[in-house]
């Protein structure tokens, strides 16, 4: 390889602050107060587990990614493993938790908004009501979605120049909030008030809700962009994995730091009714006006507009690819892969995906809802990763592999039960209610296997068979499981843990023994994107 590709391609630090800028979005302006709701002080232990699951997670697609480096990749490796089928749940759920994301920064930035302390800002204050975004403040979130699109619309070089400037407000203005309010006004009584339950007021089991339910999952989740660009960096073999490393090394203490200082800062006499009753519309910045700290509400207030609005454009291009990819998948229509030749960007894709993100903010208007849905989607789409690497280990031991991971015959068990607790913390209803959502998308793959004339339709649904049976243990068990999930306990707490544990294992060994009735088609099509891994990514 020439020096002068060489050098067009990322190092370690550029990774990394991909990572990190991709990591930290509106996620930390929310995340400590939803957190905190759930599980009081004990919240900072949910930072903690929710990095232990989402890096377990990760580690099996660094194999993965380097294995086969395509645009939407994450959208394909369970095709290539088990089949159509599977494959299109698994990019089917992973695009709904990426559509959502569109929104939820649209929503993050009103929300924001709406607690605006300026008089000439009186016009914001109605974008609000009980914790949900109201008709007038929906109006505002359709134009952010809009202005996420047609930034990508129309120009790629506009959006990458954005999303550097925006980086640097993205990772020092958390630090200094962390700083100042620690300086200004820490409570250390906050953490261990015996008035209001201790350290633990909810229980244990609240640590694990707190992990789904409020966010932390989908704080993290951004690393998959890490993988997609395997091919742009530089020593791939080494980097990927210690850019992944290091990325979530970095947001995880900063998610605990920004935990513990909002515990630390919040005023005793906010928490006359526990932690469950602490009411903030925009939690940091209204901090920041009770210790006076007008400058930094300001600096805030700025970051709460402009961080949430490079994340929302960032990942409009990302969505745009991943639909456009499952168009190769030949279960969604043609047209919505087509790629605009002058700018090179899926435009149709990106048109579709506005006009689902729209419905979706419609539907759940408040940023801790589009945080679980996120979360529980993307868990599920998580789920056929481990289960997807293990196969391939048995069906294609040839295959390049620049990254063999060695502790895997660990790992993707491990990090497939992670996944399904993760997802059974999300609660009741929210569990089924997403598992539906991504059922509904299994129309659009039956109308294209019966254009097919049902070609292999039958292997497939065997092949696929163990993930179907188990999205519906998942509802059962999160309709049957204990109170502190919103089940109905019959699995009491933490016989739930144990059951979800056992059964994950059982449904991990039956996915990875149904590799053998998917089609070679699709093990051919792995073979010719495994063939493209040049000289330095081998």
């Amino acid at each position: 390889m020439s020096n002068k590709n060489k050098s067009k391609k990322i190092g370690l630090f550029q990774i990394v602050m991909l990572g990190l800028s991709s990591i930290i979005g509106s996620g930390w302006l929310f995340g400590s107060w939803e957190a905190s709701k759930v599980a009081g002080p004990a919240a900072i232990i949910s930072w903690v587990i929710g990095a232990i699951v989402i890096g377990s997670i990760a580690f099996n697609y660094v194999e993965l990614g380097t294995m086969f480096p395509e645009s939407g990749g994450m959208s394909k490796y369970a095709q290539y493993s088990h089949g159509s089928l599977l494959g299109f749940i698994a990019a089917w759920a992973n695009w709904v938790s990426l559509v959502t994301l569109i929104p939820i920064e649209a929503v993050a930035a009103v929300q924001y908004m709406s607690s605006w302390p300026w008089s000439w800002a009186n016009w914001t204050r109605g974008f609000l009501s009980n914790g949900e975004i109201t008709n007038e403040g929906l109006l505002i979130v359709f134009l952010f979605i809009l202005v996420f699109t047609l930034l990508n619309y129309w120009s790629v070089n506009l959006l990458a120049n954005f999303t550097s400037v925006i980086s640097v407000f993205k990772l020092v203005i958390p630090m200094v909030t962390i700083i100042m309010l620690l300086l200004s006004g820490f409570t250390p009584h906050n953490f261990n008030n015996a008035s209001i339950g201790g350290f633990m007021p909810y229980g244990s089991a609240s640590i694990f809700a707190a992990t789904t339910a409020s966010g932390i999952i989908f704080s993290y989740n951004a690393f998959q962009v890490v993988i997609n660009m395997g091919r742009e960096i530089q020593n791939p073999k080494k980097n990927i994995s210690r850019g992944i490393v290091i990325s979530l090394a970095i947001s995880t203490v900063i998610y605990v730091l920004l935990q513990f200082t909002f515990i630390g800062a919040i005023e005793p006499n906010n928490l006359v009714h526990g932690w469950e009753g602490v009411n903030f519309n925009s939690p940091f910045a209204d901090i920041a006006i009770g210790l006076n700290l007008y400058w930094l509400t300001v600096l805030l207030y700025v970051d709460a507009f402009v961080s949430p609005f490079g994340t929302g454009v960032s990942f409009v291009a990302q969505t745009g690819r991943t639909l456009a990819a499952m168009v190769s998948n030949e279960h969604m229509p043609k047209f919505l892969g087509k790629i605009n030749k002058r700018w090179g960007v899926p435009r149709v894709a990106m048109v579709a995906n506005m006009i689902i993100s729209i419905l979706l903010v419609a539907s759940f208007r408040s940023w801790a809802t589009l945080a679980s849905v996120i979360s529980t989607s993307t868990l599920i789409a998580y789920l056929t990763g481990p289960v997807t690497v293990a196969t391939l280990r048995r069906i294609a031991p040839n295959f390049t592999r620049p990254i063999r991971l060695k502790l895997l015959n660990f790992m993707a068990p491990f990090a497939f039960v992670m996944a399904s607790l993760a997802t059974y913390w999300a609660k009741w209803p929210t569990t089924v209610q997403v598992i539906l959502v991504i059922l509904l998308g299994l129309p659009f793959y039956f109308y294209f296997e019966w254009k097919s004339h049902w070609k292999e339709t039958r292997k497939q649904f065997i092949s696929a068979l163990w993930m179907v049976v188990y999205l519906i243990f998942l509802s059962v068990v999160s309709y049957l499981g204990s109170k502190p999930f919103n089940g109905i306990n019959v699995l009491p707490y933490p016989l739930d843990f144990i059951v979800i544990i056992v059964v994950a294992l059982i449904f991990y060994y039956w996915g990875i023994s149904s590799y053998s009735f998917q089609t070679d088609d699709d093990l051919d099509k792995a073979k010719e994107v495994n063939d493209t891994v040049d000289g330095e990514l081998k």
